[in-house]
């Protein structure tokens, strides 16, 4: 289990044996983990088979390869690490499992305010648990849903969380790896909102629209 909270990159060393390992350079925080410990890598969550110095090695299933973008990474590329969720850990994102939903895209970016606004395309079968202010994982960042469109949706990105992950490097059109809340549905936002006030609504609405360029 992971928290979206990212705060250390690595970088992509290459395949070995034809793609049924990954090689990642990780920071120091990550070199005092055994064989066996799990680490988020882009939000796929992973378990250690060995590591030689700074490198880890990780061991690769088919539905890994299938189901994320860990399959066609490129050689330099800088992926987003974390280290597993401890009983001592803060948690400040959501409660993110490591077991990606699906592949979208980046369909465009652009500041608003003193934010980024990144917009993704989602898979549809993943469109029902895309909720306005529900949580969704991207790349294993946790992001927070300020608008829906289509099949797509909209996150205001604050310059740290540009800073320290891998966002501001993705050109457009890059695939991504979703991570959806299966706990919210659209019918459960729904329920909630019919029980809300017309008052509380409409402030909402006026906030989220401001989203979109």
């Amino acid at each position: 289990m992971f928290t979206g909270i990212i705060h250390h990159q690595g970088t992509f060393k290459g395949y070995r044996r034809g793609k049924q390992e990954i090689a990642i350079e990780a920071p120091s925080p990550f070199l005092s983990l055994e064989a066996g410990e799990s680490v988020a890598l882009n939000g796929v969550c992973l378990s250690l088979a060995r590591k030689e110095r700074s490198v880890l090695f990780f061991n690769l299933s088919q539905e890994t390869l299938q189901t994320t973008t860990l399959g066609f990474l490129k050689s330099g590329e800088r992926l987003n690490l974390e280290l597993a969720l401890t009983l001592q850990s803060a948690l400040g994102g959501h409660l993110v499992t490591g077991h990606v939903d699906g592949i979208g895209r980046l369909l465009l970016r652009h500041h608003s305010g003193n934010s980024t606004v990144y917009q993704f395309q989602v898979p549809p079968s993943l469109m029902p648990y895309v909720v306005p202010k529900g949580s969704i994982a991207v790349d294993g960042i946790s992001l927070t849903v300020a608008q829906m469109k289509g099949e797509s949706f909209a996150a205001a990105v604050v310059p740290h969380t540009e800073e320290v992950t891998t966002l501001k490097e993705k050109a457009i059109g890059s695939p991504v790896n979703r991570s959806v809340s299966r706990g919210t549905s659209r019918s459960m936002a729904a329920s909630r909102t019919a029980t809300r006030t017309p008052s509380s609504r409409q402030p909402a609405r006026r906030v989220m629209s401001s989203a979109w360029a």
